[in-house]
């Protein structure tokens, strides 16, 4: 009977031992591997990238490998009564109860610290699609949630938020605290998978103004430059046992004023794009707010693909081929040869473009937002060849059918969009057009399809008619933008049923003068500063003498 139960008892052991071993290797080489992929998912989502996976499938293994070791403490437990019943010299029970017992612990210990994660990483409402920059005084958003899913969690955790915990790994010279509700309570959502998470909501940056100082900088960094930690705690208490938990996001840049956005999301890009390891996040903060002490340089095919991806999450469309090559020319200064091109952080957003006053991210930057703003339906559908510098767009349009134009971004204007269209002199000469590029002051008076409708040029003494034909490279006009043409020109020509009637309906039309050599100009003509509509050009037309008219037309 001896011989027998200390067979048992050392089989039990065993099978116990070895089903701790294969959870221990499921843990560090398969689990936390998923994880840690899926963190970098969501770092590269962050600046745009593809949408990271969901987070239910971890929840699933999570709370398989808790309830498991869990079941495995309690055996051990039971072996425990069992050597108090009964016991014997060479008893395997009391040589490596307490061993097991101890990695049992360590492993959950592991399991519920690395299923303790940021969801959703900190955003203002106002800027979904710019995580990671906060600005001070404003709310912002961010989601916990904690992958082991068991009933005797839910509404027991308290979660608890800090910015920049540690002053002494603070690199910055401004410091902040949290304001709103720091401390909110987890709880299993009502969903198919019922996640045991909390979403903070009322979270909003201060700076202390307890450390004066060099305020905004450290050594030679920008403010935009200064990356910041939020840090949240929580603590578990179950079956006996008492677990600390803390996590961090993604290092945040904090902003004073919306105009500083840009540049701060030129830091959260850069940051993210080489800091492949989040981990180290939580273990060298330090390390990492110094990051841009000294910044990488990146290649320039990983930097234009990023930029697609800018495209891609903020304006629904990425960018082709031809256009990141034009920016890849913008980018390296040449014609884009070689794969192997560095492209610096000061490059990127700090220098000049040469000849300009602005920066290629700061140029780039506005094009987004212009597009966001006021081009973005004919954006998503391909109208807009965007990115395409002069010389190309000439070899494009010159053995195209008059009056083919194309649409591309100003080089010289923040923010800018323009049009150039083709066509044939009386001698056989091919000519090109550009048109003064329009901002989005200007296109807050006029949507872009209309202009492109309604646009009239006038040349010598001839009518003003619209020399826009065919979109490049031979879709008809109102093909290409019939269906974003504002109805308001048709709603008007309707006769009224209500209020004042005998008016003739009037449209605004966006005019240029062109040369009266009718060259190719080198600079562009200069519509004119307010729409005109066809009512008051005919009264001019009658009212004036040619020579009038043209002074007129050409007076500021």
């Amino acid at each position: 009977m001896l011989n027998t139960l200390d067979h048992k008892r050392k089989e039990a052991l065993r099978k116990m031992t070895q089903i701790v071993d294969e959870i221990d290797a499921l843990m560090s080489k398969k689990l936390i591997e998923e994880l840690r992929d899926w963190k970098r998912r969501q770092q590269i989502a962050c600046i745009g990238g593809p949408l990271h996976s969901s987070l239910d499938q971890f929840q699933n293994w999570f709370t398989l490998l808790a309830e498991s070791l869990f079941q495995i403490r309690r055996q051990i437990q039971k072996l425990d009564e069992l050597w108090t019943k009964v016991t014997y010299d060479g008893d395997p029970i009391p040589q490596h109860k307490q061993y097991l017992l101890e990695r049992v612990i360590f492993l959950i210990l592991n399991l519920f610290q690395s299923s303790f994660i940021v969801e959703r990483q900190p955003c203002m409402p106002t800027h979904p699609q710019r995580p990671l920059v906060l600005k001070t005084e404003i709310q912002f958003t961010v989601k916990l949630r904690l992958l082991v899913k068991l009933p005797e969690l839910n509404y027991q955790l308290r979660v608890k938020a800090t910015i920049d915990k540690d002053p002494s790994q603070n690199l910055s010279n401004r410091k902040f605290i949290l304001i709103g509700t720091p401390v909110k309570v987890m709880s299993i959502e009502e969903s198919a998978n019922g996640s045991l998470a909390v979403e903070m909501r009322h979270l909003k940056p201060k700076e202390s103004k307890t450390n004066p100082g060099n305020k905004g900088h450290e050594g030679s960094h920008m403010v935009t430059e200064e990356l910041h930690s939020i840090s949240f705690e929580t603590q578990v208490c179950l079956y006996g046992l008492t677990i600390d938990l803390e996590t961090n996001s993604l290092p945040v840049v904090m902003i004073s004023n919306v105009s500083q956005l840009p540049s701060a999301l030129a830091s959260i890009i850069w940051y993210n794009l080489f800091t492949a390891e989040p981990q180290l996040w939580t273990s060298a903060p330090n390390q990492n707010l110094a990051f841009f002490a000294n910044p990488p340089t990146a290649s320039l095919n990983q930097l234009l693909e990023v930029l697609s991806w800018q495209f891609s999450s903020y304006v629904g469309r990425g960018l082709n081929s031809d256009q990141l090559n034009m920016l890849g020319e913008k980018l390296v200064g040449q014609q884009v040869t070689q794969a192997d091109n560095q492209i610096s952080w000061s490059r990127f957003c700090k220098e000049h473009l040469p000849g300009k006053s602005f920066s290629f991210w700061a140029w780039l930057e506005a094009i987004l937002e212009l597009i966001k703003k006021h081009l973005l339906p004919i954006w998503i559908d391909g109208c807009v060849m965007g990115f395409v510098n002069k010389e190309k767009e000439r070899n494009l349009l010159k053995d195209k059918m008059p009056g083919t134009f194309l649409l591309r971004f100003s080089e010289s204007h923040l923010g800018s969009i323009t049009f150039t269209w083709v066509y044939q002199a009386e001698n056989g000469e091919v000519r090109f057009h550009s048109v003064e590029p329009y901002n989005k002051g200007r296109l807050n008076a006029l949507p872009f399809p209309d202009i492109l409708r309604n646009y009239k040029v006038i040349e010598a003494e001839n009518a003003p008619e619209n020399p826009l034909k065919y979109l490049y490279p031979d879709i008809p006009k109102d093909k290409a933008f019939g269906k974003h043409y504002n109805s308001q020109e048709t709603e008007a020509s309707r006769p009224m049923e209500n209020g004042v009637k005998g008016y003739v309906p009037s449209v605004f039309v966006p005019m240029s003068k062109l040369p009266s050599n009718g060259g190719s100009s080198s600079s562009p003509p200069s519509p004119l500063d307010l729409p005109m509509s066809p009512s008051v050009f005919a009264a001019l037309r009658e009212q004036l003498t040619p020579t009038e008219f043209e002074t007129a037309m050409n007076s500021p």
